[in-house]
């Protein structure tokens, strides 16, 4: 029961961290620090790079989503255990989502010219994938 109920608070938690703000970033310190949230860097990417869109919508929206449904259904008895390897590497490819932030902080910090800081957001987001991994851990332990 417990492993459903925190599955179930993820379908919830996902979308709050989607609008979350994730970085704060401005050109400069200078000049104010605008915020980033997944939401916000999927709009610009459709602008201008439609196949990195994709490729970062399905690892920061459709994997952990699809996966946390999936475990849902594995919970109520309404999927076989036998998709759990799918689960994991569902899993997996949303945590390399999380990858992508960090090396995007770590690269622009390192041009210098840009003042970039997390915010709460990449920790609800983090949070929630490595839940997710955890309880599809404990799921197949079952």
């Amino acid at each position: 029961m417990p492993l459903r109920l925190a599955n179930l608070a993820l379908l919830i938690l996902y979308p709050v961290a989607w609008f979350a703000p994730l970085l704060r970033a401005g050109l400069l310190p200078l000049f104010g620090l605008s915020e980033i949230s997944v939401m916000t860097g999927l709009q610009s990417l459709w602008d201008s790079d439609v196949a990195l869109a994709l490729l970062v919508t399905f690892l920061a929206i459709f994997a952990p989503y699809l996966k946390t449904i999936g475990l849902a259904l594995i919970h109520f008895g309404m999927m076989r255990r036998k998709i759990l390897p799918v689960m994991d590497i569902l899993g997996k490819l949303a945590m390399a989502d999380v990858f992508l932030i960090a090396l995007y902080v770590v690269v622009v910090k390192g041009i210098g010219l840009a003042t970039v800081q997390t915010a709460w957001g990449i920790y609800l987001f983090s949070g929630c994938v490595l839940a997710s991994i955890v309880i599809s851990h404990l799921t197949a332990k079952r």
